[in-house]
């Protein structure tokens, strides 16, 4: 299937352009939902061009088309509490009010890159809430569950692109109303 200027191809049939645990995940994923995976599809891209705004002009996508993964956390009585946030790229991620709130937590902040990174065993530019570790909260804004979605694979040199629909299926996840602002 084409979209931009890019073709994309079922992500289980390219394992190489999977982050590891995006890979596991999903192959977890299928033994459940086969139909639904076979909808997540992946294109390779030059990983200097993995950040949004360079992505999006250079392979002619839709802004509104990417969706962003964020990672907070935030502190309760000593338990850390964490969350990836999923937006849109045309939008922000509501931290200080929403997500704060459903974390139950007193200030909630976006994690260090370094530890972004390591938890999620993803590349910085590639983090994607398919693969995150169990003590994760997915939260979807509910924009992104209504058209389809790019979001990462785990590393620079591609991108999955899903239904949003699919997205709204992750196992785990959480859609949440007003988790961005404009």
């Amino acid at each position: 299937m084409r979209f931009g200027t890019l073709d994309w191809s079922p992500a289980l049939d390219h394992p190489h352009l999977l982050a590891a645990p995006v890979r596991q995940a999903l192959e977890a994923w299928a033994k459940n939902s086969p139909d639904a995976v076979g909808q997540v599809l992946v294109a390779p891209i030059d990983p200097d061009q993995a950040d949004t705004a360079d992505m999006t002009a250079t392979y002619e996508l839709p802004l509104e088309a990417s969706a962003n993964c964020v990672l907070v956390a935030g502190k309760r009585n000593g338990e850390e509490r964490l969350a990836a946030a999923i937006v849109r790229a045309t939008t922000r991620a509501d931290v200080n009010s929403t997500i704060k709130k459903l974390l139950d937590v007193r200030k909630a902040s976006f994690l260090p890159t370094d530890r972004a990174v390591t938890d999620a065993g993803m590349e910085y530019g590639g983090i994607t809430p398919i693969g995150l570790p169990g003590q994760y909260r997915v939260l979807l804004d509910t924009r992104t569950t209504a058209s389809p979605a790019i979001i990462g694979s785990g590393i620079r040199g591609s991108k999955i692109l899903l239904p949003g629909e699919v997205l709204a299926e992750l196992p785990g996840s959480e859609i949440v109303e007003g988790l961005a602002k404009e």
